[in-house]
């Protein structure tokens, strides 16, 4: 059963193909940089494998013991029950280095701190039963939580001095009166401390579970083991975190900060390239610089309490650190056949750089100009669109041609304007075709266009030589001349290189030699060949895209030469014409 439509076609795109060392030369060498850059990258970041994300857990296990002198206190001991702090959270750990301390207090009366702004006169200005909103902008805190109260004002204003008056407070007096944390910082031995992390991962699509203490290491490493000659030990000296996230610990340690341990998972789990290893590095996280922040460091307050002669008293202790946050990050690959053959089908298209370079490099002045205009005309084929057909115009008392679009209201083309005027082309195959093809006594010279035309009944208005005729369509109202005069048909070149039989038998027999000499002898061939030898010499090479027009008394005039038996004709049809040189090229 035959098949029709578009179900039973194939279409593919055109080729063409250069006989060229050169460009052969640097075709392949370009396939073959862009292949090696495939594999090159293939195999840099594992595009043959399929990946999935680390889920990971984190434990710390902070150690060390120091002794510091607290002023009104004395020589304390600090464990790491002590400068722990309740600032434990998930995957991190906090250690105290700097601390101020406030001894004895009790629940009381006494004046709040005489801060800027807080001072009293009366009792007026102290509002009983409130409490300073605002008092955290007189502290130091790096987080809103740990907001600094002095307590409920009582309504009265007191003497906090010999000068100053302030509201007193329903407190834990005395209320803490130092803010500045001391320097250097108490709790520097904190720097020697070391931590013990664990980690576990998992990476769920390979059900794969592997953890940072890694199976080699046995109690004898752990105790030995040192980041300076082993970058996978798991215990950490506190100063060398700090070092080499970029800081100094003794600077660091007096108003606390944040530091960021990141451990991060890049593992290949394929069988003979197995690697799954973890990667330490350490950056602070928080603002370092105090001069561009309103809460510099990191500290927060907790107490001591006890009971002395059945009152309750307590130590208040505003303690200063660095918070260390665990991050884990990290992936898994595993080869995959389907991740190949994705990777591999994605890159096909950069083969293509090496043709859009080649045909940059034929269409530039780069290589030569004859093979890239051989080249353009074999690959590049221009289709005009007829809604916007561009006429080729020549007016024998006007030496350029002038290019005119189609009308689409109606309009002759004898009165519509030019869209361009270019010089005339000269068609040197059709005029040495012509000079071979005339009698060596033909033609006479011509004579000069200056008698009268011979006019036809009923000239058009837009007619200039006399010899037009009236046509409905408006491409056909057309005359030789711009301006009155003579009839190019009556120039006696005319009738020797339009009309005369013997050319254009000629002609047609050098168009094809086998032909039998009646298809030479037909009046339609020899009208057609006659239009032809019109365009080649008023025309010549017609403009690229452009379809020639023939003037109406030219048309009319070889159809009296060479009439239709039937006396139908076609009329005018856009279509390129051949010229002689088209012929004597083989084009056609």
């Amino acid at each position: 059963m035959p098949c029709c439509g578009v179900l039973c076609q194939y279409e593919t795109n055109k080729l063409v193909r250069i006989q060229s060392v050169r460009l052969g030369s640097l075709k392949w060498s370009l396939n073959a940089a862009i292949l090696l850059f495939i594999c090159i990258m293939l195999l840099w970041n594992r595009k043959y494998q399929e990946f999935d994300l680390v889920v990971s857990s984190v434990t710390t296990k902070v150690k060390g013991v120091a002794q510091t002198h607290l002023p009104g206190v004395g020589d304390v001991v600090w464990d790491v029950v002590d400068y722990s702090g309740p600032l434990q959270s998930k995957n991190s750990f906090f250690v105290v280095t700097n601390v101020i301390v406030t001894k004895n207090q009790k629940q009381g009366k006494c004046p709040e701190v005489p801060l800027k702004g807080r001072m009293c006169h009366t009792d007026e200005d102290c509002e009983k039963g409130s409490w300073d909103q605002k008092s955290h902008v007189h502290d130091t805190p790096t987080d809103d939580v740990t907001v600094r109260t002095s307590g409920i004002k009582t309504g009265s204003c007191v003497r906090y001095d010999v000068l100053k008056k302030t509201c007193e407070v329903s407190a834990w007096c005395p209320v803490e009166t130092k803010t500045n944390p001391p320097r250097p910082a108490l709790l520097a031995a904190a720097e020697n401390f070391t931590v013990l992390i664990k980690n576990n991962i998992r990476f769920p699509a390979f059900n794969y579970i592997q953890r940072n203490i890694l199976p080699q290491m046995n109690d004898a490493y752990l105790r030995s083991c040192h980041r300076g000659n082993d970058s996978l030990c798991p215990i950490f000296r506190l100063g060398d975190v700090v070092r080499e996230a970029g800081e100094k610990f003794s600077v660091m340690a007096i108003e606390g900060g944040v530091i960021g341990i990141l451990i991060n998972w890049d593992c290949n789990l394929d069988r003979l390239m197995h690697r799954c290893q973890p990667k330490y590095t350490f950056r602070r996280l928080d603002e370092k610089e105090s001069n561009k922040t309103l809460y510099p460091g990191l500290n927060f307050r907790y107490a001591k309490y006890n009971t002395v002669n059945g009152v309750e008293e307590r130590t208040l202790y505003k303690a200063f650190g660095i918070r260390f946050d665990v991050m884990v990050f990290g992936q898994a690959g595993k080869f995959s056949f389907i991740q190949l053959i994705i990777y591999i089908g994605s890159t096909l298209s950069y083969y293509a750089l090496t043709t859009v370079m080649i045909d940059w490099l034929i269409g530039t002045s780069c290589y030569s100009a004859e093979v890239g205009q051989n080249y353009s005309e074999k690959k590049v084929e221009s289709v005009q669109d007829k809604q916007k057909c561009i006429l080729c115009v020549s007016y024998v008392d006007e030496n350029n041609i002038r290019l005119v679009k189609k009308s689409q209201k109606k309009k002759r083309l004898q009165d519509s304007k030019p869209i361009s005027v270019q010089p005339h082309k000269e068609d040197s195959g059709h005029l040495r075709a012509v000079l071979c093809l005339l009698q060596p006594a033909e033609p006479d010279a011509q004579p000069p266009l200056d008698h009268k035309p011979d006019p036809r009944p009923c000239r058009p208005a837009w007619c200039k030589c006399g010899r037009c005729t009236p046509s409905s369509l408006p491409q056909e109202e057309l005359c030789c001349r711009w301006s009155d005069g003579a009839c190019i048909t009556s120039s006696p070149l005319f009738e020797q290189l339009v009309l005369r039989r013997s050319l254009l038998e000629a002609v047609l027999l050098y168009r094809d030699p086998l032909s039998p000499p009646a298809d030479r002898h037909q009046p339609s061939a020899l009208r057609h060949c006659a239009y032809s030898q019109y365009i080649s010499w008023r025309i010549g090479v017609p403009p690229e895209d452009t379809h020639p027009a023939i003037p109406s008394c030219c048309v009319w005039r070889v159809r009296e030469e060479y009439p239709s038996p039937d006396g139908q004709y076609s009329g005018f049809r856009p279509v390129r014409m051949a010229s002689m040189q088209a012929c004597a090229n083989g084009e056609l």
